[in-house]
């Protein structure tokens, strides 16, 4: 819970809870948020809609060619994606509405992502998603498209593993 600050205290308590790689989970919670139905245009103009990820594990990641720590964070997501993918593990990158597309493409090509990625042109995606503002923002959705953990800067990458390892177990 955020504490009663100024909105100029409370938008730098935020952006330090960012940079620790504060995590907000929602996991042992006794009912678990769906995740909001969107529809993901992808770099290459093909669309991918929420429910056609059911049964699977998704990592769904809100991030910017600009952000610092977006950009420190992405080989530990390819190899994350890498090391789980076989196993239904799947992983879509959202770049962000100011995020100027031609910069996203070429991110995405030059470092040979392998996984999904998304443009918000709209900021439709990440106002669904909570009204995202801060990057990295990334959610942990199981094969039923609950929302598991949502994690505000960047994960631990050992423990995110561990918690993989044990949703992708699940029936």
């Amino acid at each position: 819970m955020t504490p009663s600050l100024s909105p100029l205290s409370r938008r730098r308590w935020l952006a330090a809870a960012a940079a620790s790689g504060l995590v907000w989970s929602l996991a042992g919670c006794s009912s678990r948020q769906m995740a909001p139905e969107s529809r993901f245009v992808l770099l290459d103009g093909s669309t991918l809609t929420t429910s056609e990820l059911r049964g699977k594990v998704t990592l769904v990641n809100f991030w910017a060619t600009t952000c610092v720590s977006c950009v420190k964070e992405m080989p530990a997501l390819v190899d994350t994606y890498n090391r789980f993918h076989e196993r239904g593990f799947e992983t879509i990158a959202v770049a962000m509405s100011y995020d100027p597309p031609d910069w996203v493409a070429n991110f995405a090509a030059t470092r040979q992502l392998p996984f999904k990625v998304a443009l918000d042109n709209t900021g439709e995606i990440a106002r669904d998603w909570g009204d995202v503002r801060l990057t990295p923002t990334t959610y942990l959705v199981d094969k039923r498209g609950r929302i598991v953990k949502r994690y505000l800067g960047e994960p631990n990458f050992a423990a995110l593993h561990q918690l993989l390892d044990k949703l992708l177990a699940e029936g």
